[in-house]
């Protein structure tokens, strides 16, 4: 198979990855009056679902049987303050893959003024609908990974990227 059997977005390889929009919403607001931190993972996910789209990925692919993602691993950062109504702008860098995962880096922005909100970081990995096991990407969509990674690797790597949690002592 030389083309998807469904329609793909024309690639957009710029560093990062610049399309995600958002607001914060109502509901999404806690008794501390700012975005609850389970909503900073909604976020995050949707701008995810915006660049896999964006590869290839989603909902037309797992209908036409390719396979489906799962995510491994995830860590956020709560650098400043959502609330109520926010705009809200999510970049997405692809920071490594192989076969069958992908490493990315996001940080979400107040879309207005421009501050660092949050960063995310996930490991999500590739995986067969039969089986339920990991297998490789379609080659039409690692092929898509790969012409972004050629450009994204070349952006100097994020500091949080690989950032161990924990306390810090003295």
């Amino acid at each position: 198979m030389d083309t998807f059997p469904y329609e793909v977005p024309e690639l957009d390889v710029n560093p990062p990855f610049d399309r995600h929009r958002g607001i914060v919403k109502p509901e999404w607001i806690d008794w501390n009056g700012h975005m609850n931190l389970a909503y900073y993972v909604t976020v995050f996910d949707d701008a995810s679902g915006s660049f896999s789209r964006q590869l290839g990925l989603g909902a037309p692919y797992r209908a036409a049987g390719f396979g489906q993602t799962f995510v491994l691993e995830t860590h956020i950062t709560y650098d400043r303050e959502a609330h109520d109504g926010d705009p809200l702008r999510v970049t997405t860098l692809l920071v490594d893959h192989d076969a069958k995962r992908m490493h990315i880096y996001q940080e979400m922005f107040h879309a207005q003024k421009g501050y660092l909100m949050s960063t995310s970081e996930r490991v999500g990995i590739h995986i067969d609908q039969t089986t339920r096991r990991s297998s490789p990407y379609h080659p039409l969509v690692l092929a898509r990974i790969e012409r972004v990674f050629a450009v994204h690797s070349k952006v100097p790597r994020p500091a949080n990227v690989g950032r161990v949690m924990g306390i810090k002592r003295k």
